[in-house]
């Protein structure tokens, strides 16, 4: 692929498709890999992101293709992780072209001048933007190509789809799509996620799984030296179905007495009967640095002594391991 963009010419734009299910700390580290190759990044929760290149092909002084081929050797080598990369002149071109790569992973890079004779034989829901409705409604006229949709007037289309939606569909089924890149980070969050190897309704089991997240997430954002606002838990169940409920926390915090308070009045809102829990995930969401977290003494000598001793704890993990102090309450098949 050319790749001699400037400014004032042709977009050069990845879109980065990760594995679905990527846990979110491995999506924020694929990010910093992406910003490590361009400034401008645009994180798609939950596993995609935008890049604009222009820039970063006159830094890197390589191709689109070349710059595509060192995220995936980056993100496998230290992560663990491939990815499918898609390169053209916007972002429906490069969205479209990621989702044409196999899995696991790879790059396809669509220079601009080929843009209308790759585009033409895909099947049409194949093109970014088009959902399934929109696709089902196109094919039931006898439009089963990108290449068809294209040679339709705008306002065929338009009947078809509707006004904006069919203005959209006939513009990026000739390759026009003037949206930049807008830079833009993932939501500042640190989560803990666990499963249950049988489905449980034993409220002392569940109760002791949580209080192991809370330990693990305050361990988290100590260590990352950050505070939460507020805490999301989301409960699984067998079937499929889920709970989910966000609370804020009256200051932002990391210590495990605050955390566990409102993980457990999150618990005790969901108010379980029977149902039979898969899973359980909490998410510390809104994070500040802890330096800008307020800090008052409390006049309560219980928990000045147990901030004390969790500053102690959190060394004693950091030399011995995560696992080998903490609530008697997680350990409690060692007897």
């Amino acid at each position: 692929m050319r790749t001699g963009a400037t400014a004032g010419g042709p977009g050069v734009v990845m879109h980065v498709r990760c594995p679905d299910r990527l846990p979110e700390e491995v999506f924020r580290q694929v990010l910093e890999e992406l910003a490590n190759l361009s400034p401008v990044v645009q994180a798609l929760p939950p596993t995609a992101a935008l890049v604009d290149l222009r820039g970063a092909l006159r830094f890197h002084g390589v191709d689109a293709r070349r710059l595509g081929e060192i995220l995936r050797i980056r993100t496998i080598s230290r992560l663990g992780v491939d990815v499918r990369v898609g390169i053209g002149p916007s972002i429906t071109i490069a969205a479209t072209a990621s989702s044409q790569v196999p899995l696991p992973g790879g790059v396809l890079a669509i220079a601009p001048g080929d843009v209308t004779g790759w585009l033409g034989p895909l099947p049409v829901d194949a093109l970014h933007g088009i959902g399934p409705r929109q696709a089902t409604v196109l094919r039931d006229y006898g439009i089963h190509s990108v290449g068809l949709l294209a040679a339709l007037p705008p306002a065929t289309i338009q009947r078809l789809l509707g006004g904006k939606a069919g203005r959209l569909a006939a513009d990026r089924a000739r390759g026009i799509d003037s949206r930049p890149v807008v830079p833009r980070a993932l939501p500042a969050s640190a989560s803990v996620r666990c499963s249950f190897d049988e489905h449980t309704l034993d409220g002392a089991v569940v109760r002791a799984a949580l209080l192991q997240l809370v330990v693990r997430l305050g361990t988290r954002l100590r260590g990352r030296g950050q505070a939460a606002r507020a805490l999301t838990l989301t409960l699984k169940f067998a079937g499929g179905g889920s709970w989910e409920k966000t609370r804020r926390l009256a200051a932002p915090s990391a210590h495990e007495d605050d955390l566990r308070q409102l993980a457990y009045q999150l618990m005790d809102a969901a108010a379980l009967q029977r149902g039979r829990l898969t899973a359980l995930l909490l998410k510390g969401e809104d994070l500040i640095d802890a330096d800008q977290a307020p800090r008052q003494l409390s006049l309560d000598a219980t928990r000045e002594n147990r901030l004390a001793a969790e500053t102690a704890i959190d060394r004693v993990r950091t030399k011995f391991g995560p696992r080998v102090i903490g609530p008697a309450a997680v350990f409690r098949r060692a007897s």
